[in-house]
C-alpha cells in the first residue's frame, strides 16, 4: 500500500498530484504544520528531517520530492511521468532536481529566514534577498515554457506538478504572476487536468481562486 503523507499548500503537492496522475490506490496523511505535527514525535519516525512529502511504500519509506515522483514514474509507466528517451529522461531528472535544490530554497528564505541566521537582524535581509531570487526563478521557468505546452515540451511529466507548486507561492506572496505569460498559459493549462483539479480541491489550494490571464 502506498501512503503520501503531505502538508496543504506544501510542496508535498508536487508528489501529491504525481501520485493521483498514476492511477493507483493510496493512502493519505494530512500533516499539520499549524499544529507542528511535522514536528511532532509520531510523525519524526516516519521523516526524522521533519519534511513532507514523505511516502510509505509498504512500509518503507521515501522521502523528497525528485526520488517519490521518479519512483512513481519508473512503478507506473503507464501514467507517462518520464520521457523514454534515456536523455530526456535525464533532463527532466534534472529539472526536478533544480527545483529542489535551487527555486525551493530561494523561497524559504523568505518564509523561514531562521533556518539560515540566528541573528533576527539578518531576516529583512534574508527575505528580501530570497524574493529577488525566488522571482528571478520563476522568471527562469517561464522561459522554458517559451512555445512549450509543459516543461518537457509536448509531453506532460513529473517535473510539471512540481513547477505548479511554485507558481502557487508566487501567488501566496503577491508576486506579479501574469506577467509571466508563458508561466501563466502553463497554470491554466495544468489545471484542466482532472488529476491535478482533484489534489488542488482537497488542498484547497490558492491556484483554485486566482483569475486566468
Amino acid at each position: 500500500m502506498l501512503t503520501l503523507y503531505y502538508a496543504p499548500g506544501a510542496c508535498s503537492m508536487a508528489s501529491h498530484i504525481g501520485l493521483e496522475e498514476t492511477g493507483a490506490p493510496y493512502q493519505t496523511k494530512l500533516v499539520s504544520f499549524a499544529d507542528s505535527e511535522q514536528r511532532s514525535e509520531a510523525y519524526l519516525k516516519i521523516n526524522p528531517r521533519g519534511r513532507v512529502p514523505a511516502l510509505s511504500v509498504d512500509g518503507t519509506i521515501l522521502v523528497e520530492n525528485t526520488a517519490i515522483l521518479t519512483y512513481l514514474a519508473k512503478q507506473f509507466p503507464s501514467a507517462k511521468l518520464l520521457p523514454a528517451d534515456p536523455l530526456a529522461e535525464a533532463r527532466c531528472i534534472s529539472n526536478m532536481a533544480w527545483f529542489s535544490n535551487t527555486v525551493h530554497p530561494s523561497f524559504t528564505h523568505i518564509n523561514r529566514p531562521e533556518r539560515f541566521a540566528n541573528d533576527p537582524a539578518a531576516h529583512t535581509n534574508l527575505k528580501e534577498t530570497g524574493r529577488k531570487n525566488f522571482w528571478a526563478n520563476l522568471q527562469e521557468i517561464d522561459t522554458m515554457l517559451q512555445e512549450k505546452d509543459w516543461i518537457m515540451g509536448s509531453q506532460y511529466t513529473a517535473c510539471d506538478p512540481y513547477a505548479l507548486v511554485f507558481y502557487g507561492w508566487g501567488l501566496r506572496i503577491n508576486l506579479p504572476m501574469k506577467e509571466l505569460a508563458a508561466y501563466t498559459a502553463f497554470k491554466q493549462r495544468i489545471l484542466v487536468r482532472p488529476a491535478v483539479r482533484k489534489i488542488l480541491e482537497r488542498e484547497q489550494s490558492i491556484l483554485l481562486s486566482a483569475p486566468a490571464a
